[in-house]
């Protein structure tokens, strides 16, 4: 049976090493909180003008916006650190994770959980709950497991996407922006209805960077959307099985990645 007690002290002393300075921390939560705000805001300002995006009306770009914000401000406050690997590359950082007898991977995600990102996590959640009332959504057992498990992929999905923008530095090292573009930049398109983008686009965010089914299929499925040519709303249900699939490519990735890392000093 796997010994997870190394695991737990990593995280154990990151954490309290969070709250040693209370008040800090709560203005780093406020600060999260209001860049959800802020997001959200943008979302109401694009409906003040129009009525429907996308096959989406407010209250589906409210739950649009609420499954996206919730799924990457989990993966964001598990593993967003994991850009901070090319600093570890340059400065030799990384050879103390390679001598430690724990898999480098793990030591990385927990030696860093960022608790201050719960305030986005909140925020959209509140968003989610009322949106859920406001849509009408005729709720059975399985839509409501939809709703459930739409969060958690998604985190999963965005989680393994900050993987895969990892290993790559292994090759890039000063690349952080290139792989940025497929976290940060699959967190923004996700949070607007992918009907949206053009054909290209569509493509890419949905079957390449599968940041459309963090949010949008589930959406449809839960709104009774049919969605547009090549994405219909079905997809969504299969949402659970892009996670597994990007998560293989994430840990074959990674583990190519650290096989070609040679150290600073060769």
């Amino acid at each position: 049976m796997a010994d997870f007690s190394p695991y737990r002290a990593l995280l154990g002393s990151r954490l309290r090493a969070q709250l040693t300075y209370r008040r800090s921390f709560a203005l780093d939560v406020l600060g999260s909180v209001a860049i959800g705000v802020l997001e959200f805001a943008e979302v109401y300002v694009i409906f003040s003008s129009i009525t429907v995006l996308g096959e989406l009306d407010f209250v589906g770009a409210a739950v649009l916006f609420a499954f996206a914000n919730i799924a990457f401000s989990l993966a964001d406050m598990v593993v967003g650190h994991l850009d901070t690997l090319p600093r570890y590359i340059r400065t030799g950082t990384l050879d103390a994770f390679l001598l430690r007898p724990l898999p480098v991977l793990a030591q990385l995600i927990t030696s860093d959980i960022q608790l201050r990102r719960l305030g986005r996590t909140c925020f959209a959640i509140v968003i989610l709950a009322l949106a859920l009332v406001a849509a009408p959504i005729d709720w059975t057992f399985a839509l409501l497991a939809l709703a459930v498990l739409t969060p958690i992929t998604g985190a999963l999905i965005f989680a393994a996407l900050f993987v895969c923008a990892a290993a790559l530095q292994f090759w890039l090292v000063e690349g952080g922006e290139f792989a940025n573009a497929f976290t940060y930049g699959g967190s923004y398109a996700a949070s607007y209805p992918t009907s949206i983008f053009t054909l290209p686009m569509r493509v890419l965010f949905t079957f390449v960077v599968p940041a459309a089914f963090t949010a949008y299929l589930p959406t449809l499925v839960l709104l009774d959307l049919a969605g547009p040519a090549l994405t219909p709303s079905a997809l969504g249900l299969f949402a659970p099985l892009a996670a597994a699939v990007i998560w293989v490519v994430a840990l074959l990735g990674w583990r190519a990645g650290l096989r070609h890392y040679t150290g600073t000093g060769s």
